[in-house]
């Protein structure tokens, strides 16, 4: 068994499940300047507030895999991006206070609106920025403090949070009732415009940025056979535009995105295997010793049914639509 593929596979199943569950409580704080009265943000936070702690675990479960599998690719990412990763997690740590004390807060609840809009973007920005820099191809161990940034990740970051507030437009149609749901899917359907837009130009600016993406998706029959990959994307972006007009759909909104983001990971995955760190790095140069990897069995098999059972029960539990009388959901 290749142990090394294994958590290759494992942090990537992390990765994404992060993304999709907190992006859409990341993207509410996001879309909070489009939401003006206090009853929605109200009801928006409560949609939220026995969820979004839990969906952060996955982010930790996927920087323990991340640290304890791959050292090498680790070590090189952070001390290549200590600047966008710290930001991010002070941004989630702002949030945080924000979202527990506007709860609790009267007079100054319009202060804590605002840090939660701010903590929640710079959050997101730094995930895209982060992105776009190890798509790119950064120079891991190099010493400049700003090398990261680039066109190209600013740009991915702006994308990560148009993604993010996609998504969460339409959780917000699938947990609300009335002004909420037309607003939020009148939004989501200008933004389904712009990530669409979006996943074009970070596309073809991907093929011209790295050589080995370029030549993953374009030598010989490749292209044809990871065509249905963009086919399958352009035919989510245009159900998920359909469900959203005039009555929108009450969950097939939520599942056309998510859709979206699995086709956009598959793409990223395809395109950058098997590197952790592009032109660097691949996932077998920088994986731990195989004493190692067995050695952190038992604990993937012990936590990782229990943070999935966890997640499950959590969703399951406060499914269904936020009612205004319910408090703290």
């Amino acid at each position: 068994m290749d142990l090394a593929l294994f958590y290759y596979l494992l942090l990537g199943f992390a990765v994404l499940i992060y993304v999709v569950l907190d992006g859409f409580d990341l993207g509410l704080g996001i879309l909070y300047p489009w939401f003006k009265s206090q009853n929605e943000r109200d009801h928006m936070m409560r949609s939220i507030s026995h969820v979004w702690d839990g969906n952060e675990t996955w982010l930790v479960f996927g920087g323990v895999v991340l640290f304890a599998a791959f050292p090498a690719a680790y070590a090189g990412i952070l001390s290549t991006m200590y600047i966008p990763i710290f930001l991010m997690l002070i941004g989630l740590i702002f949030r945080g206070v924000a979202f527990e004390y506007r709860f609790k807060s009267k007079r100054s609840k319009p202060l804590w609106d605002k840090a939660f809009f701010l903590g929640s973007a710079v959050a997101t920005f730094c995930q895209g920025t982060i992105l776009g820099a190890v798509v790119q191809g950064v120079e891991a161990g190099e010493q400049g403090a700003l090398d990261w940034l680039s066109p190209f990740s600013i740009f991915t970051g702006i994308s990560l949070m148009v993604a993010y507030a996609l998504l969460a437009c339409c959780y917000l149609v699938m947990k609300s009732r009335g002004k909420i749901v037309a607003r939020s899917a009148h939004l989501g359907r200008k933004l389904v415009v712009a990530l669409m837009v979006i996943l074009v130009i970070v596309s073809l600016w991907t093929l011209i940025a790295n050589e080995e993406v370029r030549a993953r998706w374009l030598d010989g029959m490749n292209f044809f056979y990871l065509l249905p990959l963009p086919l399958l994307s352009a035919l989510f972006g245009w159900l998920l535009y359909r469900d959203l007009d005039g009555e929108p759909h009450e969950t097939r909104p939520f599942w056309f995105a998510v859709g979206l983001f699995i086709m956009g990971f598959a793409g990223l995955v395809v395109g950058l295997f098997p590197f952790l760190i592009p032109h660097q790095l691949t996932l077998w140069q920088a994986s731990a010793p195989d004493s190692s990897l067995v050695f952190l069995l038992p604990g993937i098999f012990i936590f990782l049914p229990l943070i999935g059972g966890y997640t499950l029960w959590g969703y399951r539990i406060f499914s269904g639509k936020v009612e205004d009388f319910e408090e703290g959901y």
